[in-house]
């Protein structure tokens, strides 16, 4: 899961959860062309392989890195960590069917490891094979975060509802089955229904659920009750559990940033943009903080970056758009949000805040559609749902009428 902030023209403070997701079906076969004599002297230490790479990913080296685990994963095959990054990196460059045949390649020799599944998932899903990435996340289940990509999923496919009456019956049924608890705990999460998700996760807890995602998901659920305390108790636990987490501690900073406990935020942030260079949340939260701080200019860098190293997630172009926004910089932001959409075409936030550059340069017949489309997104965060809904409304009333 994800977590960024932004904020909205004509409100206060939102927080956003976002992941994409994708699949295929013909098995991809990867060639990549290393001189033996550059592979034999390379030693096994995959950590190694893996840290050196995602230093040249921080140094803005995507495809250093990308070269760099290409000889070291040819040198030393069936080592699952440096060949799921290889693919990690592959995605993150943009390059699908690499990306997509790393992933199968390590799923020949390893069909049971759940975070290629994950993985997997997320390329089908990019490339719009719903039911292919409905099928690979299910396989990394559980055990993976791959529920919020699911809800999107069974969204875009029309049958969430039949999805979602599964989830709630198993958990019924079951109820001291703990995986089964969580599941529907981050189904209401990703619906954006913190209060039932939180006695799902508590639930969950209590059964013995995976502590780091159901401490994290409840750290979430208080978030978006703007509970603080409760969610920093929950992230710090999850990171007594698992100290090198990349989702607790990016989450952590992220309630400290709308706690507006911004020399915490900046301490956490950059220790989760250290774990995982290769990852655009942490890029994002960093790209706010300079935002809320007066370097906007700065802001724009690390949304810029944060696309780069990780193009499918329309978190980014939000912040992004926002920024340009509120400096009247309204067609640089029509074409980032543009952008955004091409990647999620389906965000309510992004259509909003197009609907916001269309109507501050006097395209109201665009900003009516975009609104439009905002209140009736599939993310369903009822805060957008809202204010797309009043500004619509706005832009129908005749000039000078008052709003009733």
């Amino acid at each position: 899961m994800r977590r960024i902030i932004w904020l909205l023209a004509v409100a206060a403070l939102f927080a956003c959860c976002a992941f994409g997701v994708a699949r295929a079906n013909d098995q991809q076969t990867i060639t990549i062309q290393v001189d033996p004599q550059d592979v034999d002297p390379l030693p096994a230490d995959p950590q190694g392989a893996m840290n050196g790479a995602r230093d040249r990913v921080a140094a803005g080296d995507l495809a250093g890195a990308i070269r760099g685990l290409e000889l070291y994963v040819a040198g030393h095959p069936g080592e699952i960590g440096p060949e799921r990054l290889l693919g990690d990196l592959y995605y993150r460059h943009g390059d699908l069917k690499r990306a997509e045949g790393t992933y199968e390649h390590i799923l020949g020799y390893a069909p049971k490891d759940k975070e290629t599944h994950n993985r997997l998932g997320s390329v089908y899903a990019t490339e719009n094979r719903v039911d292919d990435a409905i099928n690979e996340f299910n396989r990394s289940l559980p055990g993976t975060d791959s529920v919020p990509d699911l809800v999107q999923l069974h969204l875009r496919k029309g049958d969430f509802k039949d999805y979602e009456k599964e989830r709630e019956t198993v958990a019924r049924d079951f109820p001291n089955d703990a995986e089964a608890q969580l599941e529907l705990g981050q189904v209401y999460e990703a619906l954006h229904q913190p209060q039932l998700a939180i006695s799902y996760f508590e639930r969950a807890i209590d059964d013995g659920a995976d502590a780091v995602l159901a401490m994290n998901g409840l750290g979430l659920a208080y978030l978006d009750e703007h509970q603080y305390s409760a969610a920093i108790d929950q992230f710090d636990g999850c990171l007594r559990h698992d100290y090198y987490n990349y989702a607790c501690e990016d989450n952590l900073g992220a309630t400290y940033l709308e706690s507006q406990e911004y020399t915490l935020a900046t301490g956490v942030l950059k220790k989760a943009h250290d774990l995982a260079p290769e990852r655009g949340e942490a890029l994002v939260n960093l790209g706010y903080l300079s935002d809320v701080n007066g370097d906007w200019k700065r802001a724009v860098t690390y949304y810029v970056q944060a696309m780069t190293v990780y193009p499918y997630s329309p978190d980014a172009y939000i912040d992004l758009g926002y920024t340009y926004n509120a400096h009247g910089l309204y067609q640089l932001a029509q074409a980032a949000l543009i952008k955004g959409l091409a990647v999620a075409p389906l965000n309510g936030k992004l259509h909003f805040l197009l609907g916001d550059a269309y109507e501050h340069q006097g395209q109201d017949a665009l900003a009516r559609l975009q609104f439009k489309a905002a209140a009736g997104a599939e993310d369903m965060d009822p805060d957008v749902v809202r204010l797309a809904k009043q500004r619509v409304a706005a832009l129908q009333r005749p000039p000078g009428s008052q709003e009733p």
